[in-house]
């Protein structure tokens, strides 16, 4: 099919190329009549004109595309972490509604610190959502919020600086209810495996957060009793084991997220060990697949959906002109008991 060209608008319009230009790329400034405007847009809408992307970029500087950087290592993380793509539906769906694409940028853990500012300076992108980012890569977003950069932070607790958008749910008080759940339950030999190294705010919130629950109740931490997986349902199923040999006599697990404690169940069922007669667990996020565990998994429920299509709103209204607002903590996680805490047993 043969596109349609500005040309053929300004022609059934009766108006100039330029004329064209300014009202489908919504120039301000132009002095052009509303009448004239309307006449543009029935033709356009009449021929099914659709603007070329690039052309309209070149006229308002503006590419209609955001970035969400996933400073997760590779694409492989998106395939193992149930909760990626679940924010990424609900950040798509917002940006597409809008007429923006999303460009998704994995970054490496062997990448540079602040490799990201690349794709900014390139100009490809109008703004930016950096889901869970590095310790590392922290001053290089005070240095694009510093600039007026439209960006958006989910999972990060970052200290207050003017121009950054930071929205998420309160890691570190969720990890604390669901330790003093188990704690609830007569547990005192509680451990934890977080889902990813403690270079990510996330992780150390959710370990803050269990600590602090020991804390209350008078529980000292125990060395060896802290693991760390790397997303997958394989690396939490290593952490178990390896937390079984340095940890004979532990009862409970908080784990990290829900693929996390996937694997730690396997690894407790692989050492003859019952979940919860001998090992209670609770996990982080409630997936789809957590009620269908076995046993079915106690867990903290998050909405990923929303919580993408929160950070897409709220970086779509920066970039229309909005004032960057403070923090916005929505609010902690409920939790959702099933049968892997023992619960039912008590």
């Amino acid at each position: 099919m043969t596109r349609v060209t500005s040309t053929q608008v300004a022609k059934l319009a009766g108006v100039s190329r330029t004329t064209v230009s300014f009202v489908l790329n919504e120039v301000p400034g132009m002095g052009i009549s509303e009448e004239t405007r309307e006449r543009v847009l029935m033709a356009a809408r009449q021929l099914g004109y659709v603007p070329n992307a690039l052309a309209r970029s070149l006229v308002t500087g503006a590419t209609k595309t955001v970035a969400l950087l996933l400073p997760h290592g590779d694409h492989v993380h998106i395939d193992v972490d149930a909760y990626i793509p679940r924010f990424v539906a609900g950040l798509s769906l917002t940006c597409h509604t809008s007429g923006y694409k999303v460009l998704l940028e994995p970054v490496a853990e062997s990448n540079r610190p602040g490799a990201f500012v690349d794709l900014v300076d390139s100009g490809r992108i109008d703004g930016l959502i950096v889901l869970n980012p590095r310790h590392i890569d922290e001053a290089y977003l005070y240095e694009l919020a510093g600039n007026g950069f439209p960006l958006v932070v989910f999972g990060s607790n970052l200290p207050e600086q003017h121009g950054i958008c930071r929205i998420g749910v309160d890691n570190r008080e969720a990890a604390r209810r669901a330790t003093a759940h188990l704690i609830g339950l007569g547990h005192e030999r509680i451990a934890h495996i977080g889902f990813a190294s403690d270079d990510y705010q996330v992780v150390r919130d959710r370990l803050l957060g269990y600590r602090q629950a020991l804390e209350e109740h008078g529980i000292g931490e125990r060395a060896g009793w802290i693991g760390y997986g790397n997303y997958s349902a394989q690396s939490g199923y290593e952490a178990m084991r390896a937390m079984l040999e340095r940890a004979p006599g532990m009862t409970a697990l908080f784990a990290g997220n829900d693929t996390i404690a996937f694997g730690a169940l396997a690894a407790l069922r692989e050492a003859g060990l019952r979940t919860p007669e001998d090992v209670a667990v609770v996990g982080y996020d409630d997936i789809p697949l957590a009620a269908f565990a076995c046993p079915a998994l106690t867990t903290m429920r998050t909405d990923p959906f929303k919580e993408g299509n929160d950070a897409a709103a709220t970086l779509l209204r920066v970039i229309g002109g909005g004032p960057p607002e403070e923090t916005s903590v929505m609010e902690v996680a409920p939790l959702i008991v099933r049968q892997s805490c023992g619960a039912h047993l008590r």
